[in-house]
């Protein structure tokens, strides 16, 4: 692969502030650890110890004690954890702190896009969720049955994730944006019982059905063979929907009457608690199959570890309950009794302040952001930041992509003032939260990472397997770990095929990586993503970090399309910042750009002018996509998709640019 530019000097040092009473130092303490190093030595060299100290140190209670923590004896891809251990989350969570004085503490903050606020402590989510724990009971729902949430970021989607799990039943999440479809090819893999959702959304201003899509799923699914006997209905936009009797059922009439008290169910540990599904290049969705002691323990473990969240601490992360970042959120910061914002809007409506505002209104210590969200609000300067008091914030995290310094280094400055770390996280669904991380003991250099998230026996190898250092190969991990899922559902070969079948007993994650001299770790996209033009491989965001260096530039994309020669050309689509014109001369500038960078051989063909790039509802560059719509092939699963009008309108361009034979 190309050289990489490894972001150069450390412009982040820790200070007493960050160091003094964090969780990561109180950690080190209390196993009597000298550093950070020594800690990850042991938790990777030792994952049966690691596992016990997380618990312990999350205060973790089980009804039953686990008899092992963890059984390798099926192999490393198939580790149960907490063997023989009865505990349900949700008593972590919620009911272990009632009559203590942080029952009293604020729990969830959420605001509207329309304006409107509420508040609910720790003593009001748990009546909550035990109102609508009864209110699915009294439906016949119980242990082991699958709920589904289409439901926008509101505190309902929390209380009902929350009353699932503590019935025993299995979460199902699902992207607020989907379609009918993407929500019925769901519901008929994991067999949903039940759904939740709301009358609409808003977004933008504009009213979203989401009780009419969610009828249509339903009935989708139905004709598959997918019988989904209740869904329960939330009030948010206040608008006619039609009702199905004997199975629609209002959230204000069933929920609320309910009694605020409700027992928890009894779980194994490694029951199943939530199934989250992920979009691949080819084929079904994948589901991943997430356990009461995996998934919500390495969130809180990162939480914890990395991310440093204290029990005073806000968190807002940009998320939706159908992607893991949103359940992360949840069951994080509520094992680790802080507070967190829910927003139901578009961060930049309706005015490109918008985040800003939310983060002094509401107190917010912890901020995390997609680096393409970033860039977007870079365009409009720093007066939208200067409006607003930001001193409450202690840090920013960050994850969906990988960073370009330009941007980095605009949040760190203008909004974190040069003193506020930028917490970058990088993993997956499948591993329930981060494979690298930064935390608040280490330095960073720009678009960096300290190295792996405390825990993980990450590397970076060659195509052999083998170490390797200063130069791009593939990210791996070498142990289990707690929130590894326990495969996909009702697929357990594919599983395998995804990550183990490559490298014995080797977690292949599908990302190019690489750890410079200075021990930092950088992602640089994911490696089916890779070009290779003559032979050289390619990481698009080697191309796209170079083109948002321009100052006409806002966001850019890259991919390999065919070349009959060379194997790949280079292709880059370009998003331009406001009163910039798309011109053949700047195409060629940028063009020139990267050649210069890279060198002449991978001078891109061509430079497409485009309104936008196709992106996740948390703002990742779907680059299979954008190949596609510039081949002119179907695009697949485009069901997470936040802008899939923008699909078409890049065919288009490539059509004319094809037809008239040069950059537009």
């Amino acid at each position: 692969m190309t050289g990489f530019d490894f972001g150069g000097e450390f412009v982040w040092q820790p200070t007493a502030a960050y160091i003094e009473g964090s969780h990561l130092q109180r950690f080190l303490a209390a196993y009597g650890l000298a550093s950070l190093t020594e800690l990850q030595d042991k938790a990777t060299g030792d994952i049966a110890w690691f596992g016990e100290a997380v618990l312990r140190y999350l205060d973790i209670q089980f009804d039953t004690p686990y008899t092992q923590i963890v059984d390798l004896s099926q192999g490393k891809p198939w580790a149960r954890w907490c063997v023989g251990g009865v505990m349900n989350i949700v008593h972590n969570c919620l009911d272990k702190w009632m009559g203590t004085p942080q029952q009293n503490r604020a729990a969830l903050r959420w605001e509207g896009e329309e304006g409107t606020t509420r508040v609910l402590t720790y003593g009001d989510l748990w009546r909550e969720v035990n109102r609508c724990a009864n209110a699915m009971r009294s439906l016949g729902l119980g242990k082991g049955d699958v709920v589904a949430l289409f439901m926008p970021m509101i505190p309902e989607i929390a209380v009902a994730l929350l009353a699932t799990a503590k019935i025993g039943g299995i979460i199902l999440p699902l992207f607020s944006g989907y379609g009918s479809a993407a929500i019925a090819t769901r519901l008929v893999d994991a067999g949903a019982r039940a759904l939740f959702t709301t009358d609409g959304a808003w977004r933008r201003g504009r009213m979203a059905e989401m009780k009419r899509v969610a009828d249509e799923a339903i009935s989708l699914a139905a004709a598959e063979g997918c019988t989904v006997e209740h869904a329960t209905v939330c009030r948010r936009t206040c608008h006619d929907v039609p009702m199905t009797p004997g199975r629609d059922h209002w959230w204000h009439e069933l929920v609320a009457p309910q009694p605020p008290t409700a027992p928890t169910e009894p779980t194994g540990a490694e029951d199943t608690v939530m199934i989250i599904y992920t979009s691949g290049t080819t084929g079904r969705p994948k589901g991943a199959v997430h356990t009461h002691c995996g998934f919500p323990v390495k969130a809180a473990q990162d939480m914890a570890l990395g991310l440093d969240l204290r029990p005073q601490d806000t968190l807002y992360w940009m998320t939706d309950m159908g992607w893991m970042m949103g359940p992360w959120e949840v069951f994080g910061v509520l094992l680790l009794g802080g507070s967190m914002l829910f927003y139901d809007g578009a961060p930049d409506y309706p005015g490109v302040d918008r985040l800003w505002k939310l983060v002094a209104d509401h107190g917010v210590t912890a901020l995390g952001v997609s680096p393409t969200l970033i860039r977007s609000l870079m365009a409009h300067g720093e007066g939208p930041v200067r409006r607003y008091d930001l001193s409450g914030l202690r840090l920013f995290a960050s994850t969906g992509e990988p960073w370009n310094p330009g941007p980095w280094m605009w949040l760190f400055q203008t909004v974190g003032e040069g003193k506020r770390p930028i917490i970058n996280y990088s993993g997956g669904t499948e591993v329930s939260g981060g494979i690298v991380m930064g935390n608040v003991l280490s330095p960073l250099k720009p678009a960096a990472f300290s190295g792996p998230a405390v825990g993980m026996a990450a590397d970076v190898v060659d195509d052999e397997g083998q170490p390797l250092r200063g130069q791009v190969g593939e990210l791996v991990v070498r142990e289990p770990w707690i929130g590894m899922t326990r495969g996909f559902w009702k697929d357990p070969d594919r599983y395998l095929e995804t990550y183990w079948n490559r490298f014995r007993d080797i977690w292949v994650h599908g990302d190019f990586a690489a750890i410079d001299e200075d021990g930092q770790w950088y992602i640089l996209g994911r490696s089916d993503d890779t070009i290779k033009i003559a032979g050289k491989r390619l990481g698009p965001a080697e191309v796209e970090s170079i083109l948002v260096h321009h100052p006409a530039v806002v966001e850019a994309g890259a991919i390999g399309a065919p070349h009959a020669v060379k194997g790949s050309e280079l292709v880059c689509f370009v998003v331009l910042a406001p009163g910039v014109e798309p011109t053949p001369p700047l195409a060629a500038e940028l063009r020139d750009l990267v050649a210069a960078a890279l060198g002449k051989a991978l001078r891109p063909a061509e430079v497409l002018f485009v309104p936008d790039l196709p992106k996740t509802r948390n703002a990742k560059v779907m680059r299979r996509v954008l190949r596609a719509a510039y081949l002119d092939q179907p695009a697949g699963d485009t069901s997470s998709l936040v802008n899939p009008e923008v699909v078409e309108a890049i065919r288009a361009i490539a059509g004319q640019d094809r037809a008239v034979g040069g950059d537009h």
